[in-house]
């Protein structure tokens, strides 16, 4: 997969900000990407250094509306937590760095 596609962007939730604190950062990323894309993509574009990262599969809840229709009420993603290593500066996702 592409590095620069690989991230795509912060998720700002209450959930998130609690995490910021202890050097862990909740990101979207793409559906194909693996746990190795998102390091080397945080590595090479915004020059912090990785400790961990945690994947999390968000499954979509559909209801039933009638006639066979169905209503997507959540849709499909992938978020990941990432562990910054203590030496490491605290990551902004708005400082993208091109190669």
């Amino acid at each position: 997969m592409e590095l620069t596609s690989a991230i795509i962007g912060p998720v700002v939730t209450e959930k998130a900000e609690v995490l910021k604190s202890v050097s862990k950062y909740l990101i979207q990323v793409h559906p194909h990407a693996t746990k190795i894309d998102v390091k080397n993509a945080l590595r090479k574009f915004y020059d912090v250094d990785v400790e961990s990262v945690r994947v999390m599969n968000t499954v979509p809840k559909r209801r039933m509306i009638g006639a066979g229709k169905v209503m997507e009420k959540r849709h499909r993603s992938k978020r990941m937590i990432v562990t910054l290593a203590k030496k490491s500066k605290p990551l902004d996702l708005a400082t993208f760095k091109a190669a």
